[in-house]
């Protein structure tokens, strides 16, 4: 197994989110994702949303009582990034950190090499089955999987983020603020500093989101345009940009935001955020109708509560799904997903969880947050074992098995309202 990089750790979106129902009542995603929660928690590393009190500002993301973002795991990054090389340890993985995929070797349809790069330079691994959980698709792409890359029309992804992460902060004058203006978002003020020529950046809202300490939050706010996420210049540059941007737009924090006079940065993560890169194309896609109609899957291994985010790739703060008059609307609030997204072709030894599966683009929206890709990921290593044991092509795995598998391991694959 090789381990390059992480959303949660090394991008520092440290909240974890999809996990629970909007009504902080249930899990929808449990299995791996709940041990390591509940595990992190009590260590001091998290906080278990179990705990979270809804309000009608709440300081994880200053949303309402429902809200996607309210119950979610806001986390420490370094404890997260120790709790997870523990339990590699501890399940004898051999874990390959700071190594990049160069290519798949395939006979036929078939991949009997992974190529790797790393200090000790280029292996060749031998391989029965593969998961690719780049989220890029990097493997699939570079065995000749079929794949898409951002919207249909010109190719453009949602915008990138440069998180980064503050400590000292008053959150009880910034809290104050939000409930005398109701202004979650700080629009207004946004607005007010763009008319005065303070504002140079292009989107128009201010998001902060508390972590597991009073006083450290999160800044989501930064929203770079038109970077390609599979291309190193394109990363290069809005890498570079965003730093720009965060200085930048921490100096108007310290000046014109409520609760950050004296904060400091604690961290600014070493990588983007990229929300969108590559899709596979399987033999199922799933499409924005099967949400609007509610519709089952019977090789469902897992569920989301998320709702539609994907934001415009050039208004990074407009939601086509959220904004548009006649955008379409789910019709729950939980998300099943059927085992056959993940199933890339032609190649059959081969599995894509995470953000790259098999859907129409805005379906990303609920299935590209951590707490889904941690069912998505579990169900894939569990899928893994049966294809290796049984020999089968990951589009023969019998799905039946595999969700009881999944509910053998405390995962949720079935769902009542």
């Amino acid at each position: 197994m090789w381990r390059t990089r992480g959303a949660g750790t090394s991008a520092g979106v440290s909240h974890l989110l999809g996990g629970r129902t909007r009504d902080n009542v249930r899990w929808c995603v449990s299995g791996i994702y709940r041990e390591i929660t509940q595990d992190l928690a009590a260590r001091g590393g998290a906080i278990n949303p179990e705990q979270i009190k809804g309000e009608t500002f709440s300081p994880h993301g200053w949303t309402g009582v429902r809200s996607s973002l309210t119950y979610g795991v806001p986390f420490d990054p370094f404890q997260m990034a120790a709790l997870l090389d523990e339990k590699m340890i501890d399940a004898g993985v051999d874990v390959l950190l700071f190594t990049s995929v160069v290519d798949g070797i395939r006979k036929g349809d078939g991949l009997t090499h992974i190529v790797l790069f790393n200090k000790g330079g280029l292996q060749a691994i031998p391989v029965k089955a593969v998961v690719d959980a780049t989220g890029a698709a990097d493997v699939a792409a570079r065995s000749g999987c079929e794949v898409v890359k951002g919207r249909p029309e010109d190719g453009l992804a949602a915008p990138s983020t440069l998180i980064f992460h503050v400590d000292r902060v008053d959150q009880d004058a910034l809290a104050a603020e939000i409930y005398q203006t109701g202004s979650n978002r700080f629009r207004e003020r946004v607005q007010s500093l763009r008319e005065k020529g303070e504002w140079p950046f292009s989107y128009d809202i201010f998001i902060s989101v508390q972590l597991h300490e009073k006083g450290t939050l999160m800044i989501n706010t930064t929203r770079i345009c038109e970077v390609d996420g599979t291309d190193g210049r394109s990363l290069s540059q809005g890498m570079m940009q965003g730093r720009r941007e965060v200085r930048t737009l921490f100096a108007l924090m310290q000046k014109r935001f409520p609760g950050f006079r004296d904060a400091r940065i604690k961290l600014v993560a070493p990588v983007l955020g990229v929300r969108e890169t590559r899709r596979i194309v399987g033999d199922f896609v799933y499409a924005v109708a099967d949400l609007v109609d509610g519709r089952d899957f019977e090789d469902t291994i897992g569920f989301s509560s998320y709702g539609w985010d994907l934001p415009d790739p050039r208004r990074p703060s407009y939601q086509p799904m959220h904004h548009d008059k006649d955008a379409p609307r789910m019709v729950r609030d939980i998300t099943p997903i059927p085992y056959r997204v993940m199933v890339p072709r032609p190649v059959e030894n081969l599995i894509c969880p995470g953000r790259a599966i098999s859907v129409e683009r805005d379906v990303l929206g609920p299935l590209r947050e951590q707490a889904p890709c941690y069912a998505m990921g579990q169900a894939a290593g569990l899928a893994a074992v049966q294809a290796v044991r049984d020999g089968v092509a990951f589009r023969d795995v019998d799905t039946g098995r595999l969700r009881q598998a999944l509910r053998e391991v405390d995962a949720v694959v079935d769902w009542q309202a």
